[in-house]
């Protein structure tokens, strides 16, 4: 792969003089076989920009640093092959890589992060045995390991309506959480019960299940079907199935 191609990337901070929302700057440069964007971004910060803001660490996929967008869609810089970008752009178009929308910005590709540590932290934890010798089936194991292969890049975030376009940040937990959330409601041993948070608290009632959650998983969690889905049916169990409600009732 040896051509130049133009990255046209989001150059600013937020309330700068005389241009409050920043601007898109275009760099050309030369690709090498193998390039993920990520090398790129390196590439425009060593021979361009040294100036150029953008969080990474691992660049194996494992970190969730470097989320971004790019041509308009959620995605781990260090895990997209340029080869596959330069397949869906359109030749003599730029590829456009911008910071993550649903989030603050801080500067260039990095945004502001910290209301996720802040709802991590409204999650009650697990709630177990006293003593640590767990045991349950393999069954049960492998339905919460899917959970915890998440990486928090908040993609998933990123890309849900409710908080994107709504802001429902006070009232929403979003989809990263519904995926905790799930982990720790489902698992054997656990004996907390946190469906009335997570119907009035963290707003499961506004998640419905489109799915783009699901769509830009780069851990490949089934975030809808496996995590939001069931816990939907508990709050459902819970306060509106009159059978339940009368069996509670009953003692039953």
């Amino acid at each position: 792969m040896s051509e130049q191609v133009t990255f046209r990337v989001f150059r600013g901070v937020p309330d700068s003089v005389g241009d409050p929302f920043g601007k898109m700057v275009d760099y050309t440069v030369e690709m090498d076989e193998g390039m993920v964007v990520l090398d790129v971004i390196h590439r425009i910060q060593a021979e361009h920009a040294p100036d150029l803001s953008c969080r990474w660490n691992c660049k194996a996929g494992k970190c969730g640093s470097c989320s971004a967008e790019v041509n308009g869609k959620p995605r781990l810089m260090c895990m997209t092959r340029m080869e596959d970008i330069l397949e869906e752009t359109p030749e003599d178009t730029p590829i456009l890589v911008r910071p993550m929308q649903s989030f603050p910005l801080v500067k260039d590709l990095v945004t502001d992060v910290s209301w996720a540590y802040e709802t991590d932290q409204r999650i009650v934890p697990i709630n177990g045995p006293d003593e640590f010798d767990w045991e349950f089936n393999q069954e049960e194991a492998d339905r919460l390991q899917e959970f915890r292969s998440c990486i928090e890049c908040m993609l998933c975030v990123n890309t849900c309506h409710v908080l994107r376009e709504h802001q429902k940040f006070d009232e929403f937990a979003g989809p990263r959480f519904f995926v905790r959330l799930a982990s720790l409601e489902m698992h054997p041993l656990d004996k907390e019960s946190r469906i009335p948070e997570i119907k009035d608290d963290f707003g499961i009632g506004y998640c419905n299940i489109t799915k783009c959650c699901t769509e830009v998983c780069p851990a490949g969690i089934n975030i809808t079907d496996n995590a939001i889905i069931p816990l939907k049916e508990r709050v459902v169990t819970e306060y509106y199935d009159p059978l339940a409600i009368l069996a509670r009732k009953l003692g039953m």
